[in-house]
Order: C-alpha cells, then structure tokens, then sequence
C-alpha cells in the first residue's frame, strides 16, 4: 500500500524513495507485525479469558499438562491479523506472489479458526471433521499450485531444485502441482503437530520463514541469484516483506506464549503459519532446502506416522508417546529444556540450509 503512495511523495521529496528499497519495507514489516502483536495480545487474552475460550489437555498427555487446561487458545488470530496488516501496508500489492502466500496463510487459518471454534465453544472434542479438515486444505492446496503453476513466466519457476548440484533442475511439467500440493499441505499439518508445548512451533516458525524470506530475496535478484548459482525467479524478492512479517507477528506472539505460555495459537495459526512456509518454499524453488531447515517439523510428523505404522503392525510402540516432543517430556525432561534443545536444533538447521546456497 505505501509503495503506491510513496510514488506520488517521491515528487515532493526524494527521501520517500527509500520506501522503494525491498530491505527498508521488510525491516518496517518486521517491526509493524511485532507492535500489532504486542498491542493487541494482552486484549486478546482478556476477552479470551472472559468468554473461556480455553484449551482442552489430553487426558492421556503428560500429566504437567494438566495445570494448562483452561489457557486461552485461538491466539493465532493474532498472528494472522498481525501478518495481513503489516504485508498489506508494507508490500507491493501488484506482486501476484505477495497475495497467493496471503490468501493460502488465511484460508488455512480460516480451516483451523473452525476446527478450533467446533473444540472450544461447541464443545465437540473432534473438532472439524477430520476428512472435512482434509478436503478444505487439499482445496486450498490445488488451488495455490495450479494459480503458481499457470502464472510461471519460466520454465525454472516449475522445475525441481536439487541443493549442492549447479546445473541440477529437472522440469516437473504437470506434476509442479502434485508437489506444490504436498509440500503445503504437509508442512501445514507438521507445524501444527509440533505446536503441543510453549513456544516450541512459535520460534522454529520464525526462524525458517525468516530464512526462506531471505532465499526468495536472492531468488528474485538478477546479481545475487547469478553469484549463488539459484534460479532466479522475477518478482520472488517481494516475498522478504511477508517474511518480515511473519518474523514480526511470530516474535510478538512469542512474547505471550513463551513457558508458562499465556495463551496458545491453536489450529488457527499453526495450520495457517505452515501452509505459509510450503508456499515460500515452493515459490523460490527451495522446497528441500524447507525440509531442511524445518527438519524438526519433519521429525514430529515421522515420529506420528512410525507410531501408528508400529502400533498397527506389531502392537507395539516405538516412543513412549507421540508427537516425539511428549516422548521426551515422559523421559522426564522438564517441558523448558525440551523447547530450548529443539530451538537450537533449528538454529544449526536452518543456518546449514543457508549454507547450501553455496555449497554448489
């Protein structure tokens, strides 16, 4: 929004050109998204707190979860009104990227606003059926890869990626879209099986999507993509101010949620924040560069899937519970040490996906 604006002021004064620099908006995005976050949260826990719009434990979870029942949850509203603010007045929105990774971030809060609102005020322990929960994100998903895959101006904005090799890019044609498919719909769900102690998804969150902000930043630089030897991608860098915003929201939610959390995102915002992720990823062609960086999302939703797999096959449990993280917490970890350990994790992950933008 202001980029148009400050068209017209740069003929009133040049200093308003500064608005045009992608890094100046991105820095504002980042800033502008964490005072929205930080503004309206202690709002929005009162009204949550007076209308018990709590969260409900598991009874099987571990039993330090018990005293968290009650917490106001939905807080991912927060984020994602925080986000739409700062990407609208920040970005420019005749950047078709800007406003596909907008709408499938709120389309996908809007599938967990349900799912959260059907648990906590109808009382419905199952929430959103899961099948109903399934066929809106696969929806969504198509629909944002097919919009990406007939909007491509090149052939490399649907080709597949291949870290550590210069010259590997191999055309997908038709099935970009299959691939685009999973990798929003899958790290969708991944971040919202992570999100099951304070802060735990909230960070991990911000560090990678701040990364992939700065991968699709190089991505849409003709100079910086040429020296790394990565597609470039025409109009990608815009992409860095919804990055910016997502680092903004996400640290000002984190404000509340750190242990002993305030309040919790919910459906609304993990769904939402890892459908945000895949599309940035898919966008500046680094969707395995993702499942590096956010290897710990990964592990969460592999420790699910091999439990189930197990259970169904031997009848026997590979973790003492999962997601991975409650296995820990039953090895007597305190829920603290569990969320720093995997922070760190995330820090040397997402510094090593960095790395292999130069590792070619």
């Amino acid at each position: 929004m202001l980029v148009w604006l400050s068209e017209y002021l740069i003929q009133i004064d040049s200093s308003f050109a500064v608005i045009q620099y992608i890094t100046v908006r991105a820095i504002f995005s980042i800033l502008t998204a964490m005072a929205v976050s930080l503004i309206i949260g202690p709002t929005m826990i009162r009204r949550l707190n007076y209308h018990q719009i709590g969260q409900v434990v598991r009874d099987d979870g571990p039993e330090t979860h018990f005293s968290k029942a009650g917490t106001p949850t939905m807080g991912g509203a927060l984020i994602l009104v925080s986000i739409a603010l700062s990407t609208l007045i920040w970005s420019d929105l005749r950047n078709h990227y800007v406003w596909i990774v907008l709408l499938v971030t709120l389309s996908f809060g809007a599938v967990g606003w349900v799912d959260d609102y059907r648990k906590v005020l109808l009382n419905n322990s199952k929430g959103l059926p899961a099948r109903w929960k399934y066929f809106w994100q696969s929806l969504i998903g198509v629909v944002a890869a097919v919009w990406l895959y007939y909007s491509a101006l090149s052939p490399v904005e649907v080709s597949y990626i291949v870290p550590f090799f210069k010259d590997v890019a191999l055309n997908l044609g038709i099935f970009y879209i299959v691939i685009s498919y999973f990798v929003i719909v899958g790290f969708s769900n991944a971040v919202n099986l992570t999100d099951g102690l304070d802060g735990l998804a909230i960070l991990p969150t911000v560090l990678v999507g701040g990364a992939l902000g700065v991968i699709a930043y190089l991505s849409g630089n003709t100079v910086f993509s040429d020296y790394l030897n990565i597609p470039y991608i025409a109009g990608a860098g815009e992409i860095i101010v919804f990055s910016g915003s997502i680092v903004g929201a996400g640290l000002g939610f984190l404000w509340f949620n750190t242990y002993p959390a305030q309040i919790f995102m919910g459906d609304v915002g993990a769904l939402a924040l890892g459908a945000a992720l895949g599309a940035m990823a898919i966008i500046s062609r680094h969707e395995i560069v993702l499942l590096i960086m956010g290897g710990i999302f990964v592990m969460e939703t592999a420790s699910v899937i091999l439990q189930v797999g197990s259970f169904k096959l031997t009848g026997k449990r590979l973790f003492r519970m999962a997601p991975i993280h409650h296995h820990f917490e039953l090895k007597g970890w305190p829920e603290p040490r569990v969320i720093v350990r995997f922070w760190i994790i995330t820090v040397m992950l997402v510094l090593f996906g960095l790395a292999t933008l130069k590792l070619r």
